[in-house]
């Protein structure tokens, strides 16, 4: 991890990239941000969102269905947003809510692997 790059991470920025971290959908980040930001329109914590975008450390994907080898029915990361349609969706408020019933569709935050030396220690920062 590069302590440094994090350090410099605001409150609602590591709540962004701890929820890329859990593979959680969008809506869930709300509760984690820094109490300021948690009342802020969607336009304006899309722009935090997009720099982590921009950095490498995120992506935003949508939530699809998955059959785990017992069967049954999970979800999954499926594709990303399509980079030239990524600031609107992010920019919608309904993509901010949990969804009614079935969460297939709604926006999920995936860590890259840039964003996993953000998120985890390196071996030469082990205690």
């Amino acid at each position: 991890m590069s302590e440094r790059e994090w350090q410099a991470l605001t409150r609602s920025e590591e709540a962004f990239m701890v929820n890329s971290y859990e593979t959680d959908i969008l809506a869930g980040v709300r509760g984690d941000l820094d109490e300021a930001d948690q009342g802020r329109p969607a336009k304006e914590l899309a722009g935090i969102l997009l720099g982590l975008v921009e950095r490498g450390w995120i992506e935003v994907r949508r939530v699809a269905p998955w059959t785990p080898p017992s069967g049954g029915q999970g979800f999954q990361a499926g594709e990303p947003v399509p980079r030239d349609q990524l600031r609107a969706v992010l920019e919608d408020p309904a993509t901010w809510e949990y969804p009614e019933g079935d969460w297939i569709g709604a926006v999920i935050l995936v860590e890259t692997e840039a964003g996993k030396r953000i998120t985890r220690l390196s071996p030469e920062e082990l205690p």
